[in-house]
């Protein structure tokens, strides 16, 4: 394969927001340093910690200006020292905070990839490293979903929320999902047992209807914001859990105050990224497990929304105002 020496990309160029994302032609491609490879991106998953990073909240994200972009699938196009296993030309899906994957290159850490299912498109497989993982860690080992158990999943019609309601299906759980008015009829094509309204006025009301005044076992909390509060209301005390795993709604406030006299639950953060980092056994069991539903036919390959390169403000503009069903991809 004979790689350029430029290509293009998106580079973020301030920290007001997507909308300063900037299309540039002349960005070097980059060498794999030892035990990295290079890729030729064919595939770029959007994420909200794109958003996150364009704005500078998200912990440890790259300054401006930066090729934005972490989530990346492609054909594997050269490799650094010390790389085995990994041959030029085969496909994978990786992910690498500043790897800047919104580009026709990137470099990611060879441990940080996996391969492309067979007989996947390289698009299809967007997510199997991080919003796939993120809701069965948040299930499983962090959550602790069981049979029988009621399961509440905000932003089920997004990319990590539609996997989490296939998984929690599959785990005999009843699933309360959460999603705008015009994404209902795709969360109950996925299994859901019951869809509400994100910004319903009562949330926690029609959550503790629905489970008869009880609450619901374990929440999946991404929404923040005042969302965060009817989460924490909805759950069922002292043995109820609400896993926290993303802020798209903004920030949000809990005192000790209201753990001891309001909210008597198990309130749980996850960060796939630090999991992997700091508990990387965990994070095996959590990918093995996936391997094994994706065998099973629970999990399938995906079917993203697609943006060319050039798109790529437009794609995270929309992701933003949380108009957009599914995961979304840009393909360079």
């Amino acid at each position: 394969m004979i790689i350029p020496a430029t290509m293009r990309a998106l580079q973020q160029t301030s920290l007001n927001g997507p909308q300063d994302l900037r299309l540039i032609t002349k960005a070097p491609v980059p060498v794999p340093g030892p035990g990295e490879i290079l890729i030729r991106v064919t595939a770029a998953g959007v994420n909200f910690g794109d958003i996150s990073q364009a704005y500078g909240t998200f912990l440890g994200g790259p300054q401006p200006p930066y090729l934005a972009g972490f989530e990346a699938a492609g054909e594997i196009a050269a490799r650094g020292e010390a790389v085995t296993g990994l041959e030029p030309g085969a496909r994978v899906i990786g992910v690498g905070i500043g790897c800047g994957a919104f580009a026709e290159y990137t470099a990611l850490p060879a441990a940080a990839v996996v391969p492309v299912p067979a007989g996947w498109a390289e698009q299809q497989a967007l997510g199997l490293v991080v919003n796939w993982p993120t809701a069965l860690a948040a299930l499983r080992p962090l959550g602790g979903v069981a049979a029988g158990q009621t399961v509440l999943i905000h932003a089920a019609a997004g990319g990590t929320g539609q996997a989490a309601v296939k998984m929690a299906k599959h785990y005999g759980a009843t699933v309360i999902a959460t999603a705008s008015p015009g994404k209902h009829e795709t969360v109950r094509a996925l299994g859901a047992d019951h869809v509400l309204d994100t910004r319903g006025p009562d949330l926690a009301a029609e959550v503790l209807r629905l489970t008869d005044g009880t609450g619901a076992d374990l929440v999946l909390e991404s929404a923040g914001g005042a969302t965060l509060g009817a989460s924490l209301t909805a759950a069922k005390r002292v043995t109820g859990r609400v896993v926290v795993y993303g802020l798209a709604g903004g920030e949000a406030a809990i005192t000790n105050w209201e753990l001891v006299y309001k909210h008597q639950i198990h309130v749980i953060g996850l960060n796939i990224g630090i999991l992997i980092q700091a508990a990387p056994q965990i994070f095996g069991e959590v990918m093995g497990q996936l391997f094994e539903l994706l065998a099973v036919g629970v999990l399938g390959p995906g079917q993203p929304t697609t943006y060319a390169l050039t798109e790529g403000p437009k794609a995270l503009t929309e992701l933003e105002a949380r108009t957009t069903i599914g995961k979304l991809a840009l393909l360079p």
